[in-house]
C-alpha cells in the first residue's frame, strides 16, 4: 500500500465512476456464494486482473490489513477496494452493492422460513440443511487453524498458549455464551501482556467495559437487546465469518428468546447459502425479533463498524499492520476464536430435533472432511433430503 506519512488517500490509477462501481460491486454481491474465499476471488479478478484499478501487491496488503480489523474481514477488503478507486462515496456505494442483494434476499427467505405456519416442505428443507450446520462449524473452524498456528511460531510455549486459548474459546462457546467476547478479548489482552510486558491493571478496564454493556443491554431487552447483539457481531467478532454463531447463539435463543435452537440453525443455514458476507445471518435473528424493521435495523448494526474502520482507518492500514500490539493481540485473538467456532459445533448440535437429522450431520461431515466438497452444496443437498423426508410424511 502507497499512504504517505501525511495519511491521505493514496491516488488511484485510473477514474472509476460510482455508476460502475455500483454496478461491478453488485454483481460480485449477487453471484458471491460460498463466503470470503469467493468474494476475495471476485475482487481479485475484477480490479486485478480484469480491470487494472488495482496493483496486486496492493490488493495483497488490503486483505492483510482488513483481516486484522474485527468484523468480516470480505466485506471490509469490498469497502476497502471502492475507497481505494472513489474514497469515501465509493466505499459507501461499493459497499451497499456488495451487500444488500443477499441481504434482501436473506430477508425474503426469513418471512418463508420463519413463517408461523410454514409448509411441510418448508420446515423439512430447514431441518434438513439445519442439521448439516454443525459440520459447517467445524469446517470453518479447521480452515482457519493451518494460518493461525504458523502465525504463532515454533517457540513451545507460543504453541501451548495457543492451544490453551483455543481451548477456552472453545468451552466459552459450548458453556458461557454470554461471556465469548470477553474470553477472545481476555485472551488477545494476555498475549499483548505477555509479549510486550505492559502493565496488566492498564488494560483492565477495557476488558471491564464489555460485561457492562452486556449486562446493561440485557437490562434494556427489545430494541436494546437486538442493538447489542448486532453491535457484537459487526465490532467485536474477531476473525469475521462464522464466529458470528456463537456470538449470536446464546443471546438469540436463550437470553432474549427471539428464536427457538431449531430457527436458529435455519437463520444459519440460511446465511451460508445467500450470496454476499455471512454476517448477514444477523439480519435473520433480527427478523425473529421485529420483524422486516427489526432486520434491517440488526444489519444496519452489524455492518456499519465495518464501514467505520475502512472509512477512518484506511488511510493508515500500514501502521496497524506493523504495529506490534496489534500483532499481539490478533495472535491471542485468533486461536480463542477458532476454538470458539468449533465450540459451537455443540450447542449447534443439541438443537437438532430429530433422530433423521443424525445421519445428515454424519454425512455432512463426510463430505466436508472426506470427500472435500463446498458448504452450499452440502446444505443444499441437506436441504433437498429434508424435502423429501417431509413430502413422503416423516414428522419433521
Amino acid at each position: 500500500m502507497s499512504a504517505g506519512k501525511d495519511n491521505k488517500q493514496p491516488q488511484a490509477a485510473v477514474t472509476v465512476s460510482l455508476g460502475t462501481i455500483a454496478a461491478a460491486w453488485t454483481r460480485i454481491g449477487c453471484i458471491g456464494f460460498g463466503g470470503p474465499p469467493t468474494h476475495i476471488a471476485l475482487l481479485r479478478r475484477l480490479c486485478v486482473e480484469e480491470r487494472h484499478w488495482l496493483p496486486a501487491g496492493e490488493f495483497e496488503d488490503g486483505i492483510a490489513a482488513t483481516n486484522l480489523l474485527p468484523g468480516p474481514a470480505s466485506t471490509q477488503l469490498a469497502i476497502f477496494c471502492a475507497w481505494r478507486l472513489r474514497g469515501p462515496a465509493g466505499a459507501v456505494v461499493g459497499g451497499l452493492g456488495f451487500i444488500l442483494p443477499g441481504l434482501l434476499l436473506i430477508l425474503a427467505l426469513s418471512a418463508v422460513f420463519l413463517a408461523s405456519h410454514p409448509p411441510a416442505w418448508v420446515v423439512g428443507a430447514a431441518a434438513g440443511a439445519g442439521a448439516g450446520v454443525p459440520a459447517v462449524a467445524l469446517r470453518a473452524a479447521s480452515g482457519l487453524i493451518p494460518a493461525s498456528w504458523q502465525r504463532v511460531g515454533t517457540h513451545g510455549s507460543a504453541r501451548a498458549r495457543w492451544v490453551a486459548y483455543a481451548l477456552l474459546g472453545a468451552g466459552a462457546a459450548a458453556w458461557l455464551g454470554p461471556s465469548l467476547v470477553v474470553v477472545l478479548v481476555g485472551c488477545g489482552l494476555a498475549e499483548v501482556v505477555i509479549r510486550q510486558k505492559i502493565n496488566a491493571s492498564s488494560l483492565r478496564p477495557a476488558g471491564a467495559a464489555v460485561p457492562a454493556v452486556a449486562g446493561h443491554a440485557l437490562a434494556l431487552g427489545g430494541i436494546g437487546a437486538l442493538v447489542w447483539v448486532a453491535l457484537k457481531v459487526g465490532a467485536l467478532s474477531y476473525g469475521g465469518g462464522f464466529v458470528i454463531v456463537p456470538l449470536m447463539q446464546h443471546d438469540a435463543v436463550t437470553a432474549y428468546h427471539f428464536m427457538s435452537a431449531p430457527q436458529f440453525l435455519n437463520a444459519v443455514a440460511l446465511g451460508q447459502l445467500t450470496p454476499g458476507p455471512v454476517v448477514q445471518t444477523v439480519a435473520v435473528v433480527g427478523y425473529a425479533a421485529g420483524g422486516v424493521g427489526g432486520g434491517l435495523l440488526a444489519a444496519f448494526v452489524a455492518f456499519a463498524p465495518s464501514f467505520l474502520f475502512v472509512l477512518v482507518g484506511a488511510p493508515r492500514f500500514d501502521q496497524l499492520r506493523t504495529s506490534d500490539v496489534v500483532q499481539a493481540f490478533l495472535t491471542g485473538a485468533g486461536p480463542a476464536v477458532i476454538g470458539a467456532i468449533a465450540g459451537s459445533a455443540m450447542p449447534l448440535g443439541l438443537a437438532l430435533q430429530h433422530l433423521w437429522q443424525v445421519p445428515l450431520l454424519g454425512g455432512g461431515l463426510l463430505w466436508l472432511f472426506v470427500v472435500r466438497r463446498g458448504v452450499v452444496s452440502a446444505l443444499l443437498l441437506a436441504g433437498l433430503i429434508g424435502v423429501v423426508l417431509a413430502l413422503v410424511g416423516v414428522p419433521v
